[in-house]
């Protein structure tokens, strides 16, 4: 399968170029986003792509779209990709892995939810028994279940520096107290369906973030990419035990290969083995099978 590191269309202005996402601009009201095969590891985009991780991500997404647009309206159009670029080259390069929304202000937030204990939330807990600042029982493990999920946002940093977790009431001041309530409902709700399907088709999600926009009028919109491998941590329900962190269908593979390669984790990253790339995308495509068949 051939990869995509990086579109060039010719037929609209690129806007901007993300860590996975290439933006183009189709009118006042729309634009066409692009999900790359593009990794980044440690906030550094890698030079070598997983082959085939854009259509999964944009399958996915439009999937999870669908299933959970009676909880909230989302930013897809309903305009094909392919109809608005103007050459060939183009519309292979958007096939399968693209979609036109419309055009919303993104809201200053990551809304991270986690529902289990694990990763920096269990760091954290060791330290304080707290995750970002929200008391938890004493003697909970890793990868345990959490007695609720934990809405918990982040800043979103700028491309190269590390988003930072932030309080609720440091999201209020950000986001005023109405929109932030609707945030965290939103984002609980979200999470709270999502994860039950997807216990059904022998997934834990264990934690995953979402973005929002608004339109003029100020109403509320899920936005970018939607429970994937990128943005969730989803582990195989048979592999699941409290007290260690299961492999999760994500870029792991990746990460221990850079973190065994000796790399200081700075720009310019190591040129990954084919084979790790490629144990890489097969994780990917096993996540999208289990999901959705």
């Amino acid at each position: 399968m051939s990869a995509l590191h990086e579109s060039n269309l010719t037929s609209l202005p690129l806007l901007h170029r993300g860590k996975v996402r290439d933006i183009y601009a189709v009118d006042e009201q729309h634009l066409l986003i692009v999900q790359t095969d593009r990794l980044s590891a440690f906030d550094v985009i890698l030079p070598s792509p997983v082959p085939g991780k854009g259509q999964v991500l944009t399958t996915l997404s439009n999937f999870w779209f669908g299933k959970l647009g009676h909880v909230i309206p989302n930013h897809l159009s309903g305009i094909a990709p392919e109809s608005v670029v103007k050459t060939d080259a183009d519309r292979a390069q958007v096939a399968g892995r693209s979609f036109v929304v419309k055009r919303l202000q993104p809201l200053p937030i990551e809304a991270i939810v986690r529902g289990y204990l694990v990763g920096s939330g269990w760091k954290d807990y060791q330290k304080t028994g707290a995750v970002c600042g929200i008391p938890l029982p004493a003697g909970l493990r890793e990868a345990q279940k959490l007695p609720q999920p934990l809405f918990t946002p982040s800043t979103k940093a700028a491309m190269g520096e590390h988003d930072e977790n932030i309080s609720f009431e440091q999201a209020v001041k950000l986001l005023g107290a109405e929109r932030a309530d609707e945030v965290r409902a939103a984002t609980l709700a979200l999470y709270t369906e999502a994860a039950e399907y997807a216990a059904t088709r022998g997934i834990i999600i264990a934690d995953t973030k979402f973005e929002f926009g608004v339109d003029k009028t100020g109403k509320l919109y899920l936005i970018d990419e939607a429970l994937t491998p990128d943005s969730s941590r989803f582990w195989p329900a048979e592999h699941y035990q409290v007290g260690s962190n299961p492999p999760s269908f994500d870029k792991q593979f990746v990460r221990d290969w850079l973190e065994a390669s000796g790399w200081n984790k700075q720009p310019p990253a190591p040129k990954v083995p084919d084979e790790v790339l490629q144990r890489t995308s097969d994780k990917y495509h096993e996540a999208l099978r289990r999901l959705i068949g």
